[in-house]
């Protein structure tokens, strides 16, 4: 018997048969999890028919052979909205001692549910605070995760962490390794938009990043740090090199 967690808790297969809207699960930056369901009809794509058994409009749940988490870069956009994620992460000079950064997260294009949870490693954040919300009825932290009631189509949700992500490696240099962000619901994986900025400390210069610069997925290093953006499906791991400035 499969079990997944909704709203919270373990629910078996059977029962969510019998309440379709079950949620998404993300990990997303530093093992977060979060939901997103939409409306459509069925008789166009695997994730719109998806979509429509979730809402009831549609009685089989459509089986294809879908993305099994192999990540796909993508170098057109969906068509569709999916949704975005985008990071803001602040490093300052005490982040290379402490390890702690500031980080800045929002989610678009959110779709409606009932009720959804964006939870964190309770080791690795702190002091978490919402900073806006849009089409949520209600949103509040409960310790390391944020809970969410009525999120309606097109939701924003954004939020201020504190977060201990700088790792110093052995060599003197820094790391700071974010993911798996994937957008997953049941077996598959569906597509999605990460982008992401870093904002350095003049003690601190960019090197290179993990994966590399392709279709699908943009780097660029800017004047403070790097921006990249990437459109995608699977799990997306990513792994930034700094090193320190010499004086």
């Amino acid at each position: 018997m499969m079990l997944y967690l909704i709203a919270g808790k373990m629910t078996k297969e059977s029962e969510i048969m019998q309440d379709r809207r079950v949620i998404y699960i993300f990990f997303i930056g530093i093992s977060l999890l979060s939901q997103i369901t939409s409306s459509a009809f069925a008789k166009k794509s695997y994730e719109q028919q998806v979509e429509a058994w979730l809402n009831n409009e549609i009685d089989d749940l459509p089986s294809q052979n879908i993305n099994g988490g192999k990540l796909k870069f993508f170098k057109e956009p969906p068509k569709q909205k999916v949704h975005h994620h985008h990071n803001t992460l602040f490093v300052a000079k005490k982040s290379m001692d402490s390890g702690w950064i500031k980080l800045l997260q929002c989610h678009e294009n959110m779709d409606s549910f009932p009720s959804a949870q964006v939870v964190y490693n309770v080791n690795k954040v702190k002091n978490i605070k919402i900073t806006r919300t849009k089409n949520i009825g209600k949103a509040w932290v409960d310790k390391s995760s944020v809970q969410l009631q009525n999120v309606k189509k097109n939701a924003q949700l954004c939020i201020e962490i504190d977060s201990k992500a700088l790792h110093k490696n052995k060599d003197g240099s820094f790391s700071l390794r974010n993911g798996p962000f994937m957008r997953k619901f049941l077996d598959g994986f569906f597509p999605m938009r990460v982008s992401f900025d870093l904002k350095l400390p003049k003690e601190l210069k960019f090197v290179s990043i993990s994966p590399n610069q392709q279709d699908g997925f943009r780097v660029k290093k800017t004047d403070t740090g790097l921006h990249f953006d990437a459109w995608f499906e699977g799990k997306l791991y990513t792994n930034i090199l700094l090193h320190a400035v010499k004086k």
